[in-house]
């Protein structure tokens, strides 16, 4: 025998969803999980960029620090393809599925582009921009990288670092008086052109990253929805990495723990040069900043952990991307993360 639903019911139901609505609350059907009458599972993303993020059973943050738009500096340095296949920067060691290093290039830049694609979703009215800055490539990668770019239907460009650029800024020496290599003298270079660019882009947000960080899908929209969530409650600009870092579990140390959106993320004191910030931090920063450009450091990121010191960092718990370094190396892959299918993946 069929039951007839209770027009009178339907009636109160309604009334009652649009007044929970204007009060900032949503329903949840506790016998399926999703938000009444709506076809959303509670798993899902639930917030609305530049409106309010939603957390179950959190609730919801008014965003007051809107996004305008991001622009993404990849830092492209395949000279190692050229000579003896030397790929990770003054070491002797080979990375994670052993290849080019043109070939984590590659996928790096096309895992940008599919995490950006994807952030468009969700964040319609924000510009997207891909730059990626190149020293010394041969002319075929930089054929490929152009390809890659060019097949995407967000603003980018290619800029090819100058034979002699920034030499003249550039302390032969570091700190401990020895000279620095050829390889650290380019990586030191291509930060110094990042720089440069982001000083000169007019952007809200900045992402500023190596070209050997694999990003799984979500990874921009999670950290476009997490800054705009925490800078709001926090009133104030942050730092974001996409990576847990292996090596930041070797000590023990207090740390504070924030929800973002779909994602914990925990507040970190060091990163390698990859980060996701605001033009206003680097405004207020950029001397200390362009100081790892001009004197090789020990760590080479001593002034950047400066600055965290200062401001909040937070990174990713599980990790939004794969840093491709060695696989016994503490600074590369992240612990509890599907490194070959992100790998796999992102094959162009």
């Amino acid at each position: 025998m069929k039951i007839k639903k209770s027009s009178k019911s339907s009636f109160f139901k309604k009334i009652l969803l649009k007044l929970v609505r204007k009060l900032g609350y949503e329903m949840v059907d506790q016998s399926n999980l999703n938000i009444a009458d709506e076809d959303l599972y509670i798993k899902k993303n639930l917030s609305k960029s530049g409106v309010k993020s939603i957390s179950i059973p959190l609730g919801e943050t008014t965003i007051s620090r809107k996004i305008e738009s991001l622009t993404i500096i990849i830092r492209s340095y395949t000279f190692g393809d050229l000579e003896n296949n030397q790929v990770m920067l003054d070491q002797n060691k080979s990375r994670i599925f052993e290849s080019q290093k043109s070939e984590y290039t590659y996928r790096t830049i096309n895992s940008v582009i599919k995490s950006c694609n994807y952030a468009k979703n969700y964040f319609k009215d924000i510009n997207f921009k891909i730059i990626v800055t190149d020293d010394k490539s041969e002319q075929k990668t930089l054929d490929k990288i152009n390809s890659i770019l060019n097949k995407s239907d967000l603003d980018t460009k290619l800029v090819s670092i100058k034979n002699d650029e920034f030499l003249d800024k550039i302390e032969k020496l570091d700190t401990n008086g020895k000279e620095i290599s050829k390889n650290m003298l380019s990586n030191m270079r291509n930060i110094y052109k990042s720089l440069e660019i982001a000083e000169s882009e007019n952007s809200d947000l900045f992402y500023i990253l190596e070209d050997d960080y694999i990003h799984e899908k979500m990874a921009i929209s999670e950290m476009l929805f997490t800054y705009e969530k925490l800078s709001s409650q926090l009133n104030k600009e942050l730092f974001l990495c996409p990576a847990d870092y292996p090596y930041l579990y070797s000590n023990i140390e207090k740390t504070s723990v924030f929800f973002g959106n779909m994602r914990h993320w925990r507040q970190i004191n060091e990163t390698l040069i990859t980060f996701f910030t605001s033009k206003k931090m680097l405004q207020k920063y950029m001397k200390e900043l362009v100081s790892m450009c001009t004197k090789r450091h020990h760590p080479m990121e001593k002034k950047l952990h400066e600055i965290y010191e200062k401001e909040i960092c937070l990174s990713p718990i599980p990790s939004l991307s794969m840093h491709c370094a060695n696989v016994n190396s503490i600074y590369g892959i992240p612990p509890n993360f599907d490194w070959k299918k992100v790998w796999e993946e992102n094959e162009v």
